[in-house]
């Protein structure tokens, strides 16, 4: 059996793994046989109190956190394909800072003016906007380049962040500890209700893989050789991160700011599934959710009962991963 298919197996035996952790393991434990009897008492008419914490709290996160894995991990291989750029990361183009100035706006300043709402529409408006401003600022430049494009994005993600740091002043010093939570990422958010506006996302970078995958292949050489097939890079890579900016808004606006996803998940895969994009999307989807499942299993048990923030797991595990790059490299 080739290297590819054992990764399919592995990471489908992980994520079903980790799935049934993160049912297990909460404020209250359960074992697996208290957790199958909850699965098939959902639907009858007296459910159990466990069948209730399953149905509308940790089924839910579950399935966010396998959302927004797969997510992460699509848009982060996505862009470093259309940066040819390996640290290329959902974060990198200010998107996590946009949403982060419209999650902290609404906590700060707002409150709750549209309900359960008013927080997950205040982070996707934030991410859009800044994903504006990052292609409204490349398109002015002549040189639309890749480094451009990275430059860009660092730089609208810097005036994002001094945004959020002067209303975290300014404003009210009691909400400093949502704000704070919120901004390392975590997955309490996650409701039946909101869990198609993270699909959705998901849903967007799906398509464009599934329409463009043979024009992303040509991404992986040079833009002259590019040209000379006829195709319009500039509108690609457009195509590429007006997507990418839609899905990580989507997610951040449940999940809050989680990093290194969609940095690492790309690397671990590429050796195994090789850089056709047919091939690699879907593996690198799977592990995303499993990297994602995971993370929010080891948030929850690691300090438990209290809870740590998941964007805290995954930002060490992606601290060391970059240094592991650097080494390699050179």
């Amino acid at each position: 059996m080739s290297s590819y298919l054992w990764m399919w197996w592995l990471g489908c035996i992980l994520l079903a793994t980790t799935l049934l952790l993160s049912l297990m393991y909460g404020s209250m434990t359960l074992s697996v046989h208290q957790v199958l009897n909850a699965i098939a008492d959902f639907g009858s008419q007296d459910m159990s109190m466990t069948s209730r914490i399953l149905l509308d709290l940790r089924v839910p996160r579950a399935l966010l956190a396998i959302i927004a894995g797969t997510g992460l991990a699509m848009v982060g291989a996505l862009l470093q394909t259309a940066t040819r750029n390996d640290l290329a990361d959902p974060f990198l183009f200010g998107l996590s800072s946009g949403a982060s100035a419209g999650a902290v706006l609404v906590i700060t300043r707002l409150g709750d003016a549209l309900g359960i709402w008013s927080l997950p529409i205040a982070a996707f408006s934030g991410g859009v906007v800044s994903a504006a401003a990052v292609i409204m600022l490349f398109s002015m430049q002549k040189k639309r380049g890749n480094d451009n494009l990275v430059l860009c994005g660092l730089a609208i993600s810097f005036l994002f962040g001094a945004l959020t740091s002067f209303l975290i002043y300014s404003g009210d010093q009691r909400a400093a500890s949502s704000i704070l939570f919120w901004t390392m990422g975590g997955l309490g958010l996650a409701r039946w209700d909101n869990l198609f506006f993270a699909l959705l996302g998901v849903a967007v970078v799906v398509v464009l893989s599934i329409k463009r995958y043979r024009a992303l292949d040509t991404l992986l050489v040079g833009d002259q050789t590019i040209h000379s097939l006829g195709m319009n890079v500039h509108r690609l890579r457009s195509e590429i991160f007006i997507c990418c900016a839609f899905c990580t808004a989507a997610i951040v606006a449940i999940t809050g700011v989680v990093g290194f996803i969609g940095l690492m998940v790309p690397h671990l895969i590429r050796p195994f599934s090789g850089m056709t994009h047919k091939r690699s999307l879907p593996l690198v989807a799977l592990w995303g959710a499993v990297m994602m499942s995971l993370g929010d299993v080891l948030s929850r048990t690691l300090l438990a009962p209290q809870e740590l923030p998941v964007g805290i797991i995954t930002a060490a595990v992606g601290g060391v991963f970059v240094l592991y790059l650097v080494w390699k490299k050179s």
